[in-house]
């Protein structure tokens, strides 16, 4: 009795010993097993190679030399051209010039006149070799610019090329005014003056009348636009009387004129209304080398 529980108290500490042993080695195998998942976890995490990329362009970006430059760029700044800005159109920019706006798609070689860019450069001055055809006269009572011209000139007022043949006559009036002060302005509506020149505000003179009242020419002239395509203008008639001046009649009702038409002083080329105007009027302007000038200071006393 005594003999077999010796016996089996001496096997249960080994027992103890060998299940701890066990205990510890499966412990430390888990502790091992967990650190190799990890570190191949680790290993998969996605990280961003930069240095693989560093000799690759970022998706989306431009390459600096197959950027364009926009045409006519190599002349920004030069006299005789212009710098399309936002909101500008090809209308507006002859008026502001003192053109054509066929003329300066011409002479800018422009494919679509109505697809201009921010920031593209037009040709606003006729180049040399055109300079004479363009500067023709728009009738037959304007000035003439060719060498004979004042021989053919007779009846018309006294041209530039006139005057520097009679220095005594040429005081009066500046020399390179090519006829401007020839001009015989008339008014182009009979109704009271709505609003005056204000260079700020009013770049002309509105005025008053009703829908239908004739608007007249205020000169001898040729139409280099009638459409409804400046923003402002409404229903619009510009006319081109000579290199220095143009003059505009907007807000009409009906034009009855088209472009490239030659008009006469005092000839119907529209009816007052009140497009794109809070009340019928005929906002009225004369430019001077496309700058906005009085036109009381031009026209006769009522």
């Amino acid at each position: 009795m005594t003999a077999s529980l010796s016996t089996a108290s001496g096997r249960h500490p080994g027992g103890l010993r060998a299940g701890r042993l066990l205990a510890t080695c499966f412990l430390a195998a888990a502790v091992l097993l967990l650190s190799a998942c990890g570190t191949r976890s680790l290993g998969r995490a996605p990280v961003e190679d930069r240095g693989a990329g560093m000799g690759r362009a970022p998706v989306g970006a431009v390459d600096p030399a197959s950027v364009k430059p926009l045409p006519g760029a190599e002349n920004a700044g030069k006299p005789g051209y212009y710098t399309v800005k936002p909101g500008d159109t090809l209308i507006r920019i002859g008026l502001d010039t003192g053109q054509n706006w066929r003329d300066i798609g011409r002479w800018s070689n422009l494919e679509n006149p109505n697809l201009i860019e921010v920031g593209q450069v037009l040709r606003v001055a006729p180049p040399v070799e055109s300079s004479v055809a363009v500067s023709r006269p728009v009738t037959s009572s304007s000035v003439t610019p060719a060498a004979p011209a004042p021989a053919s000139s007779a009846p018309a007022p006294a041209t530039a090329s006139a005057s520097a043949a009679k220095p005594a006559a040429s005081a009066p009036s500046a020399p390179a005014a090519g006829g401007e002060d020839d001009v015989a302005w008339i008014w182009p509506a009979q109704g009271p003056v709505l609003a005056g020149f204000d260079e700020a505000k009013n770049k002309g003179m509105d005025i008053a009348g009703k829908t239908g009242d004739p608007v007249m020419a205020s000169a001898d002239g040729r139409v280099v636009y009638a459409g409804a395509g400046l923003r402002g203008y409404g229903n619009l008639i510009i006319l081109k009387h000579n290199n220095t001046f143009l003059t505009a009649y907007a807000h009409n009702h009906t034009l009855l004129v088209k472009e490239d038409q030659s008009v006469r002083k005092g000839q119907k080329i529209a009816e007052m209304g009140a497009s794109d105007a809070d009340r019928v009027k005929l906002h009225f302007e004369i430019r001077k080398q496309g700058k906005p000038v009085d036109p009381a200071k031009f026209l006769p006393a009522k």
